[in-house]
């Protein structure tokens, strides 16, 4: 599937980057997503939820994110939305989006980049594996952008990492 950009992507992913960085501030990882509609309309946002959710490992933003959705609207809505994160979901977020329905991905930094820039964390043990890997072999078509403004992106983990 070819990827499209729109013209709203990179103002809607810094505000995912903005959701991430009050989830750091708010003492979790810096992590955040938001959902938006096929306009550009933000429906939802979600920060990390490792802390705030009693040290939940699979609380990332995306799969957060992506279980509220599925709850909240239907299938040929989710369709036609995009999620926006912070950083390339990973294998588990990733069949969680698919499982919702949301139709395009829009991402910042990418797995790998992240395990170079992070290294070895128990918090965070990356997976280095595609979500376009994991979108490919689904039967319903998931459009994936990224990295986008991945330096930015990068630039919420400075510092965070360090020491953990």
């Amino acid at each position: 599937m070819a990827s499209t950009i729109r013209p709203y992507d990179e103002s809607l992913l810094r505000k995912a980057f903005d959701v991430a960085r009050r989830s750091r501030e708010g003492g979790d990882h810096p992590f955040g997503s938001i959902l938006a509609d096929r306009d550009g309309n933000v429906l939802l946002e979600q920060g990390n939820g490792y802390s705030s959710e009693g040290g939940d490992r699979t609380a990332h933003a995306e799969r957060l994110l992506a279980t509220r959705a599925g709850k909240a609207y239907g299938l040929d809505f989710l369709a036609e939305c995009t999620m926006y994160t912070s950083a390339e979901p990973c294998a588990m977020c990733s069949g969680t989006i698919y499982w919702a329905g949301i139709g395009r991905v829009v991402f910042g930094q990418s797995e790998k980049e992240m395990k170079q820039q992070i290294g070895e964390s128990e918090e965070n043990p990356t997976l280095d594996l595609p979500c376009h890997v994991v979108f490919a072999a689904g039967q319903r078509p998931t459009e994936v952008v990224g990295p986008m403004l991945a330096a930015e992106a990068a630039k919420l983990h400075e510092e965070y990492w360090s020491g953990r």
